[in-house]
């Protein structure tokens, strides 16, 4: 434990860029978007990405978003923020938090960009009360593959590309501007480990506690939970105070997902951190991810720089290995098989959770696995469909969904399809009625794929009408065939 300073003093003041600086950002895109030929796909020219997807090299330059990496302005009154499409949530919660204020939902990783996570989806603990990122979206300005920017809104001229843009991937056009809603947040987060030994017992209290948004008498502001193995896992509960104490601290020597686990169903560990360290206390070990790296053994970390614990730099790190298969070579010194990667986020409904976790640790070798519930907010606006306002991504109003996460790699079994184990969880994801997020490989046919993620004509509607000579890629080429 350490006492905190204050909790709303941030790394660094993120200073916001104003309008002017933002128009020129937008002037520089523009410019970017004439010089790329004709023939040539139209990519965001960016070093980095929270994508797993592999995709084809161009040689054919790139959109300069260079000047859209900030925060445009905040309006603490209204509780609302003007933020460019390439600004990560790191700068818009540094922005955000000296109001006391945070976006409805902060995405785990730092460098994720509030653009990424709108049109490529993001999640996090209080989805269950405040849905996905592109729900607390009050307008955005695009840039389409028509080469236009135009504004998008729920009931506006271009509604149909305001619903429609959520899930789509940059293959409708890019966002450059988007206001979105704000919430009060308090100084620390008090947290409650609750342990089960019953998957099945686990799926009822986070239903339960996603209805009541209390347990024990006590409000749940924020949940996700981890699973170890069928008999051990837990939910997090989080609950915003203002009452001072000792803090843990996650940033350094102590990991989070470790501290999670204890051994009494009884009597739930708790714990307590500041909303800023709450908010990012994934991004230190990017999960569980960074034992891959070695950065989980005592002695290493010990020596590990502490501001190069965080998601950027494994990402790096993943690039190196992606170029030199460093994976690859290391397994067959030991003998081993090279591996398949497995790293996903799905979607079930709640009633399905605990029969896929025991399908998913009986054929699937990785562990831990990482439960975060969400439910679409209510009420929708009158300009979306009454039944299934998104139409990219076609969760079900008044229903519970856990998302589902499984971040690493299994051995490749000789003769078996490329990508069978990501193929048989596609197939078993359709089966128990949930969907799968499109940031990592996907192996679907193009039918199936349409029929999944294309929302009836809606896609191809809006693709006639915003990208009317195929500038950009669609989304069936960019997600599965990874051109």
């Amino acid at each position: 434990m350490r006492d905190g300073g204050h909790p709303f003093r941030v790394r660094r003041a993120q200073s916001l860029t104003g309008l002017d600086a933002h128009r020129a950002g937008v002037e520089r895109l523009l410019a970017s978007y004439r010089a790329i030929p004709s023939n040539a796909d139209v990519r965001l020219a960016k070093k980095t990405s929270n994508l797993f997807r592999a995709r084809a090299r161009t040689r054919a330059p790139g959109l300069d978003v260079s000047g859209l990496t900030g925060v445009v302005s905040v309006d603490p009154q209204a509780r609302t923020a003007d933020v460019a499409g390439m600004c990560t949530y790191e700068d818009l919660v540094d922005a955000t938090l000296p109001y006391g204020l945070a976006p409805l939902v902060v995405p785990q990783l730092k460098t994720i960009t509030l653009g990424g996570a709108v049109t490529g989806l993001g999640i996090e603990s209080t989805s269950f009360r405040n849905g996905l990122p592109h729900e607390s979206v009050l307008e955005m300005d695009v840039l389409t593959g028509s080469g236009d920017i135009v504004t998008a809104t729920p009931e506006g001229e271009n509604s149909e590309l305001f619903w429609g843009f959520p899930n789509s991937y940059g293959t409708l056009g890019y966002s450059t501007r988007l206001r979105i809603q704000l919430e009060p947040v308090k100084q620390f987060v008090a947290l409650r480990h609750l342990r089960f030994d019953s998957l099945d017992e686990l799926q009822t209290v986070m239903d339960r506690i996603v209805n009541d948004r209390v347990y024990d008498g006590i409000p749940v502001d924020y949940l996700d939970g981890v699973v170890f193995t069928e008999t051990e896992s837990y939910l997090v509960l989080g609950h915003q105070t203002d009452e001072t104490g000792p803090l843990s601290d996650y940033t350094g020597e102590n990991i989070f997902y470790r501290s999670i686990q204890h051994t009494s169903v009884k009597h739930p560990k708790t714990d307590r951190l500041t909303i800023r360290d709450y908010l990012w206390r994934w991004d230190t070990d990017w999960f569980w991810c960074s034992r891959a790296f070695g950065a989980q053994n005592p002695t290493i970390r010990r020596l590990w720089p502490k501001r190069l614990l965080r998601s950027s730099f494994y990402w790096k790190l993943v690039a190196l290995d992606h170029k030199y298969d460093i994976g690859d070579r290391i397994e067959k010194r030991k003998g081993n098989p090279p591996r398949e990667r497995v790293v996903q986020d799905v979607e079930v409904p709640v009633g399905r959770t605990a029969d896929f976790l025991r399908w998913f640790l009986a054929e699937i070798p990785i562990e831990p696995i990482w439960l975060c519930p969400l439910r679409l907010r209510e009420p929708a606006s009158a300009g979306a469909s009454a039944q299934r306002p998104w139409p990219l991504y076609p969760l079900e109003p008044k229903r519970t969904y856990v998302n589902i996460g499984f971040w690493s790699s299994v051995p490749i079994v000789p003769g078996q399809a490329k990508g069978a184990a990501n193929r048989l969880i596609e197939q078993k994801v359709t089966e128990f009625d949930g969907h799968k997020s499109l940031y990592s490989d996907s192996y679907y046919s193009q039918n199936d794929f349409e029929r999944l993620y294309y929302g009836g004509d809606r896609y191809t509607e809006l693709k006639k009408r915003y990208d009317p000579d195929s500038r950009l890629l669609d989304l069936f080429s960019k997600a599965v065939q990874r051109r």
